[in-house]
């Protein structure tokens, strides 16, 4: 046998041994470790409001003041997880229907006390039985009339500051409220268009 052969033997009968008896290194298991994240996706609070731009009230006057009504539709739409409220205004301080020097006063009625409109006034209403409209003393429901004499119908006057008018507690899509508006005059107030601005605000509830 070759001194090589003897060499091989030998290796191989060294390891076969070292096997047996265990003494070969153990080869360690890897080591670990674990970390979570958690990802939030903030989806923010936006809203939407819309009108329809212009009430038009048609007034035949006569000498003891003759009453036409008409209505605004506001829409609105918000992903608020818990709704909105609505409020109105006058743009400005001054809260007459103006025709250059001629005007028709708001009325004095208010949203707690609202009651008929007062000759040479005007004023506007929200139906009681709207859903989720605010505390009034308004009528449950409203119509259109033209040139009335007398109407029993219930109205409180605009004021600079915002009067809430209706609130919501959940997401809304294109939910309307129809604001409702009247006007009284008598043949003491000259012929033309008195005109005045009312604001809307719609504002995502907390």
């Amino acid at each position: 046998m070759s001194e090589k052969k003897v060499i091989q033997q030998g290796i191989i009968g060294c390891l076969v041994a070292g096997l047996a008896a265990g003494s070969l290194p153990a080869i360690a298991s890897a080591a670990t470790a674990t970390a979570n994240t958690t990802i939030n996706a903030t989806v923010e609070s936006t809203i939407s409001m819309s009108s329809s731009g212009t009430v038009t009230l048609n007034i035949t006057p006569v000498s003891g003041g003759a009453q036409t009504s008409a209505s605004d539709t506001v829409t609105v739409s918000t992903n608020n997880a818990t709704g909105y409220k609505l409020t109105l205004k006058d743009a400005d301080t001054t809260l007459t229907l103006a025709n250059g020097l001629n005007t028709i006063a708001a009325s004095s009625n208010t949203m707690s006390g609202a009651t008929t409109l007062a000759n040479n006034t005007w004023g506007f209403a929200v139906a009681s039985a709207t859903p989720g409209v605010a505390s009034n003393t308004f009528d449950a429901s409203y119509t259109v009339f033209s040139n009335q004499a007398s109407h029993a119908s219930k109205w409180a006057g605009i004021t600079s500051s915002d009067q809430q008018i209706k609130s919501t507690t959940s997401t809304a899509s294109s939910d309307t409220t129809t604001v409702w508006y009247s006007a009284k005059a008598d043949t003491t107030k000259p012929s033309g268009t008195y005109s005045d601005i009312v604001v809307y605000t719609a504002t995502t509830n907390p």
